[in-house]
């Protein structure tokens, strides 16, 4: 297979499962074709080390260009405090961020339906909304058994920036309700794996045009990358071109054409299209 360039809408490379061999791991991204990644954020006390991740990576060459997403993640909203969105909004205006993200809401744990956590979470929610909306920034959508709860809140907000529905987990209908408000599906290594029926059938229903590629390094490892004898294996952005196979095979296009158009919503989506202008 051809290498063709891609792009890693959704790392977490800055994590320590990286710090042995980030610029080896780096280096064979790009041998492989992906051209650029966005770091996410997900904790403030993380903040410092995402931004070092980022210039660490921007400065080595042969390797993906670097991008910051900081946010903060609606899982740990027992972290999160009032003076952490005010980090945030410092790291907005004093670096070029591309998204602010993951940000959105999660109920898949019991202790995340209590409704002063829930609660808790909307209003870091909200205010992240805003500072997208002040910045004029997409956002990265973390949603877990929440999309109904996410629209709402779009909705409320009349947010019109867009950005990307992440590791999209919802039905066809959900799906086309954020492509409808101007969001791209993220779709990870699961599409590698036929029994995940549910993305297979968002992926043909919402077409090549509304989706982007992302690893979730180190979670998501594509089905072909996890081997028998580990419960589960490290997933880097090397094996992005897993997850633009497996989307190709699940919509029975070429490989090239899907990643040219993927590529192409990459660079609308997060408006970094002057960026990589001379492609």
């Amino acid at each position: 297979m051809p290498v063709l360039p891609l792009f890693d809408t959704h790392t977490h490379f800055d994590v320590s499962d990286f710090d042995a061999d980030r610029e080896a791991l780096a280096v064979q991204a790009k041998q492989v074709g992906v051209e650029a990644l966005v770091l996410i954020g997900f904790v403030q006390e993380r903040f410092q080390t995402l931004l070092s991740t980022h210039q660490q990576l921007n400065q080595l060459t042969n390797a993906p260009n670097s991008f910051l997403a900081p946010g903060l993640h609606p899982f740990y909203i027992e972290q999160h405090q009032p003076q952490h969105l005010l980090d945030l909004e410092q790291m907005l205006r004093t670096q070029y961020c591309v998204a602010i993200g993951e940000i959105g809401l999660d109920t898949f744990l019991k202790q995340h339906k209590q409704s002063d956590i829930f609660a808790k979470q909307k209003i870091f929610f909200d205010a992240q909304i805003e500072l997208a909306q002040q910045f004029d920034k997409p956002i990265l959508l973390h949603i877990r058994k929440s999309h109904a709860d996410v629209l709402a809140m779009l909705k409320k907000h009349q947010f019109k920036h867009g950005g990307i529905a992440h590791a999209f987990g919802g039905g066809v209908e959900e799906a086309k309700a954020f492509v409808k408000m101007g969001f791209k599906i993220g779709v990870t290594g699961q599409i590698t794996n036929p029994q995940a029926k549910k993305l297979h059938h968002v992926v043909q229903a919402v077409g090549v045009e509304h989706l982007v590629l992302e690893t979730d390094c180190p979670d998501m490892t594509p089905l072909c990358c996890q081997s028998s004898t580990e419960h589960r294996t490290r997933n880097t952005p090397v094996n992005l071109p897993y997850v633009l196979e497996g989307l190709a095979h699940s919509l029975n296009l070429p490989h090239t054409h899907v990643a040219q158009q993927v590529w192409k919503n990459t660079l609308a989506v997060l408006a970094l299209e002057d960026h990589f202008h001379s492609d």
